[in-house]
């Protein structure tokens, strides 16, 4: 820190208590100053041969026949009156960042110009802040944040913005070129450092980061902070990103990480004021600048303290711009009343479609220019990304007992297919949806169902749906079909691999493929032929009645039944792909011997039996 000293005599001012400052001298004192509520017993002498204001002060006094002089108004109060008259006495002050802009302020009220005296304080003092105070990065920050208490009198005499311009000027250096100690946390030198060998070197110094300022700056007032940024921004020397950065940094210092925190405050609009500074101060070019999770968490916070429309729709463009960049905790926004669900889901549903609107924008407009790489990258894996946080952000609201099935639905539909190429994010958030709500209807729970693609599961989650009680029937009978199907296709293609290995690959892949797809679309005819229908089972899971020769054997259970439907099945594809004759046969026999049986057995049993189907 930077500092100056003044004057060469002792100290010689004395104090009783808290209230009265005297010059300890044989002269006796002839003038009485009250500043605030301390009196100051001075001598006329000195202080009126270096001060214009206090000889228009003393000579009003002498016609009133007092010889107290009042002055409450005082900028910089009892300690920066101390400083300007110590100065007139000629004792030693010492000036630096915490005092100088006070005493500054005080000397322009007493009028210590030039005219009065050559070398007078105005003058020294001036010569302080240009020289040293608005060279030094530290002290120019501790100085503009000492203004605040001093205003107006700090921005009357333009200190505020000569602070400000010196601030925006060293961000805008070459990193390369700061060769000060750019924070109060890290230093540029690194220590001496031993290594094993007792060899004492001298590590590299790493490059200053080009954020270098950002911390520093969280240190001003939130009515700094913006006009130093405005002045950064006017520049136009500073990346977005970096703005993007020291916005997010400061963001982080004030704003409280939980609604409860800024209840408990009860500042409200301190919290109001500060996310539509920070907005207004966001890089002009949307689509760079800030990361997402800090646009989410200041909407987040607009929503709860009520920040006006166009902050919050600015807010909105924003991320629905960078969506893929978001995660789901990022996402969770409560909801506000009326709305009755724990998050704001219509929200999100509005970021996903303008987010999605945007990339169909951006995709026809790359064709139009022969961009394939930004369609091929771009378009499809920020889609790719964006579909795995909304799987995430509906395994999460599922658990709210007060969501509907239309706004899990629509959510969920607001995605494309493209954005899923594997539904198991999508399971595993109808799975929640249907445990948290177990009273939805068959034909709800089949609507619901009906967002998800079996044949898009992994073998995993295959495997688990197959024993999930709370999917439908024919759910889990289509997840078992497409088992064996993909089953089926990875044999077939073993034995033909082994087939060509003998036959010096006198096949091609491509007869390995068909065949393939021919035991798949025999499976479909099989499948089909065995007309297993929703209509078919009851709502308590138990099978119709049906004229049949096995009504003896009664209580048999869907998936057991289901269980060895697919075993002839594999057999018979088994038989099919190694005798394509006996296919008719095959067909007719299981046709009319694995039609669903009369059962009578009751749903807890059923349930049972389900859950150990693999």
């Amino acid at each position: 820190m930077k500092f100056m000293k003044l004057g060469s005599k002792p100290d010689a001012f004395q104090a009783e208590g808290k209230s009265i400052r005297y010059v300890s001298s044989e002269l006796a004192t002839d003038v009485n100053i009250n500043v605030g509520e301390v009196k100051f017993y001075l001598h006329k002498f000195p202080i009126l041969s270096k001060s214009n204001r206090l000889q228009k002060l003393v000579l009003k006094a002498n016609e009133e026949n007092s010889d107290e002089i009042n002055m409450l108004d005082f900028p910089g109060g009892p300690k920066a009156f101390e400083i300007c008259a110590k100065f007139c006495y000629g004792m030693t002050v010492t000036l630096n960042a915490y005092n100088v802009v006070a005493a500054r302020c005080a000397a322009e009220y007493l009028e210590m110009t030039e005219d009065i005296e050559r070398g007078n304080l105005i003058f020294k003092i001036e010569v302080f802040l240009n020289s040293s105070i608005f060279r030094s990065w530290k002290d120019s920050i501790i100085v503009l944040q000492t203004t605040k208490s001093l205003l107006p009198w700090s921005e009357d005499l333009k200190i505020v913005g000569r602070c400000i311009d010196s601030i925006a000027s060293k961000t805008s250096v070459d990193p390369a070129n700061i060769t000060w100690s750019y924070t109060y946390n890290r230093k540029l030198s690194v220590p001496d450092k031993i290594v094993e060998d007792g060899i004492k070197f001298r590590e590299k110094i790493e490059s200053v980061p080009r954020d270098w300022w950002v911390e520093d700056m969280c240190e001003l007032d939130v009515d700094l902070y913006k006009r130093v940024m405005i002045s950064v921004k006017s520049k136009g020397r500073m990346d977005g990103t970096v703005i993007g950065e020291a916005l997010k940094t400061y963001a982080v210092r004030w704003l409280p990480d939980t609604f409860d925190e800024m209840v408990s405050d009860g500042c409200t609009w301190k919290y109001k004021y500060l996310v539509e500074t920070l907005v207004c101060l966001l890089p002009s070019d949307k689509g760079v600048g800030c990361p997402c999770s800090l646009l989410l968490k200041l909407l987040k916070i607009a929503i709860f303290v009520g920040v006006d429309d166009l902050p919050r729709e600015d807010l909105v463009k924003r991320i629905s711009l960078k969506l893929h960049e978001a995660s789901v905790n990022d996402l969770l926004i409560p909801a506000q009343s009326p709305q009755t669900t724990l998050y704001d889901v219509e929200l999100v549903k509005c970021l996903v479609n303008r987010y999605m609107t945007n990339e169909k924008y951006s995709q026809d407009l790359s064709v139009e220019k022969n961009d394939d790489d930004f369609v091929l990258w771009h378009g499809h894996g920020y889609v790719l990304d964006v579909g795995k946080i909304i799987d995430g952000y509906l395994s999460e609201i599922a658990n709210d007992p007060n969501l509907t099935l239309v706004s899990f639905i629509d959510l969920s539909q607001s995605i494309p297919e493209s954005a899923r190429p594997t539904h198991d994010g999508l399971y595993k958030a109808i799975d929640t949806y249907l445990k948290e709500h177990p009273s939805l209807t068959k034909a709800e729970r089949k609507k619901i169902c009906a967002l998800m693609d079996v044949k898009k599961l992994t073998t995993d989650v295959s495997t688990h749906a197959a024993q999930n009680e709370r999917l439908p029937l024919r759910v889990v009978v289509q997840v078992l079909f497409f088992e064996q199907v993909r089953a089926s296709a990875g044999v077939q293609a073993l034995k033909n691999n082994t087939r060509d290995a003998s036959n010096s690959m006198t096949n091609t892949d491509e007869e390995c493929e068909k065949t393939a797809a021919d035991d798949n679309n025999y499976l479909k005819r099989q499948m089909s032929k065995l007309k297993i229908k929703d209509e078919e089972f009851q709502k308590n899971g138990k099978l119709m009645k049906k004229n049949s020769k096995n009504n003896k054997s009664g209580m048999q259970l869907l998936p057991s039944r289901s269980r060895r439907i697919f075993d002839k099945l594999w057999v018979i594809v088994k038989g099919h792909g190694e005798n394509r004759s006996s296919e008719t046969s095959g067909s007719s026999q299981s046709a009319t011997s694995m039609v669903p049986g009369d059962t009578k057995s009751s749903g807890s049993s059923s349930r049972q039996r389900r859950h150990s189907i693999s």
